[in-house]
């Protein structure tokens, strides 16, 4: 992707994450919302003055608008009452609690989520869970925040990739003789052994459980 057009959709990222329309963006830095559409596309390119601008609304470093070593976006840091600070946290797809399922890489949208002070480090993303392998813990439909690491301990939680990292599964982990056994909840569901001839790798660890009570 071109620097510009990458830039652009960190400038819409951020604004949506903000809750601002493009008329509301425009009024704050004096310009017009056909110019931040140009901006949001990659049409036209954002100067640096327009950055430091918009860096300022939206609480970020100027350096968040570009490329990062990694493809996580970078998270949204709200300051609230004492003690207390809101994170902006991108929902990357759907992960499976049950069968593995395909990963999805694309941003579906935001969540916000409040943290005691301070905010845990590192990069934090969401996912949408579906299945029923994580219940009563984990139900079908709850968005889980995780914190982006290779690793965990025994008996945490974290979300896998398998199957050459095209498939994605949300389990309790234990390690044995070499072995990374991921443990359902749920016992109607049989572990997932990882060794050398089913690989798999961690890509983080659930540190927040949310979901609709009806």
């Amino acid at each position: 992707m071109e620097l510009s057009k990458y830039i652009g959709k960190r400038i819409k990222e951020f604004r949506k994450a903000h809750n601002l329309t493009t008329e509301e963006l425009a009024e704050k830095i004096g310009t017009t919302r056909a110019t931040v559409t140009r901006y949001e596309n990659g049409v036209r390119k954002a100067n640096q003055d327009v950055l430091f601008q918009l860096a300022d609304i939206f609480n970020v470093s100027v350096d968040d608008f570009f490329p990062p070593r990694d493809s996580m976006p970078s998270n949204i840091i709200y300051p609230l009452s004492s003690g207390l600070q809101q994170v902006s946290i991108p929902i990357i797809g759907t992960i499976a609690c049950g069968d593995p399922i395909t990963a999805e890489e694309n941003i579906e949208g935001y969540t916000k989520e409040i943290f005691e002070k301070p905010v845990p480090s590192g990069t934090l993303f969401a996912l949408r869970c579906k299945g029923h392998s994580m219940e009563p813990i984990i139900p079908n439909g709850a968005l889980v925040t995780l914190r982006a690491q290779p690793d965990v301990e025994d008996d945490e939680i974290a979300a896998v990739l398998v199957d050459g990292d095209n498939e994605a599964t949300l389990k309790r982990i234990k390690h044995q003789n070499g072995m990374v056994m991921l443990l359902p909840e749920n016992k109607d569901y049989t572990p997932i052994i990882l060794n050398k001839d089913n690989p798999g790798r961690i890509v983080g660890k659930v540190i927040h459980v949310s979901w609709d009570i009806k």
